[in-house]
């Protein structure tokens, strides 16, 4: 990896170990030298920022402790020039524009190849930007056709859409309120709204619907 700086100070942020890992090997076999810190929710990603310089962050958008748009607002807040990727499992078709107009400077999902990892921190660190093929196509269809893929969760919040995927991994309302230190009845009252919006009336229904949409 050409023309980066080799000091480059990078945090991953998500809450599964196994994935932190995962990444972390890889950006070390591309980038030796890069000094690389891991945080497991939000709130440790706030910490961090207050008393870290970094270069980039790249973090998934389903953690403990807070919201993807607080997060990128936060970080653009305490360290504008911090470049900010997102990483997730979700449909980057679907998702990739979502997040890149919340501020986020790239979107890359989980199952991407070394070689496409590889180009996203390049593009992140040297531009800042980075917009897979997948999502560029999204991008050319929605300016000629409208959206490439009508989603049903384009009408939910970041809070709803956070909640209906914590939903569907299977967890309880109350450990969800725990996650996300918020009362078990706004829990109750965000569920209600996002299932409203959805047209469903169970949790099958929803993980049906997350299915179909997000492969």
């Amino acid at each position: 990896m050409k023309n980066l700086k080799s000091n480059v100070r990078i945090v991953v942020a998500d809450d599964h170990g196994i994935v932190r890992m995962g990444l972390i090997q890889t950006i070390k076999r591309l980038m030796p030298d890069a000094v690389i810190l891991e945080v497991e929710d939000y709130k440790s990603l706030y910490k961090l920022v207050l008393n870290e310089q970094l270069d980039l962050a790249i973090m998934d958008v389903n953690m403990p402790n807070g919201t993807v748009q607080e997060a990128i607002d936060y970080l653009k807040i305490r360290q504008p020039e911090l470049k900010i990727l997102l990483f997730s499992s979700q449909d980057e078709e679907l998702y990739g524009m979502r997040y890149l107009k919340m501020g986020a400077g790239g979107y890359l999902s989980k199952q991407s190849s070394t070689e496409a990892i590889e180009a996203a921190l390049t593009a992140m660190l040297s531009k800042g930007r980075y917009v897979s093929d997948n999502v560029k196509e999204a991008i050319f269809l929605e300016s000629l056709h409208g959206a490439a893929k009508s989603s049903p969760f384009e009408a939910l919040s970041d809070r709803e859409l956070q909640i209906a995927n914590k939903l569907a991994e299977g967890l309880p309302l109350k450990e969800i309120s725990n996650q996300l230190n918020l009362h078990s009845s706004t829990i109750s009252t965000y569920k209600n709204r996002l299932f409203e919006k959805l047209k469903i009336k169970s949790v099958p229904e929803l993980v049906e619907i997350l299915r179909i949409y997000n492969p």
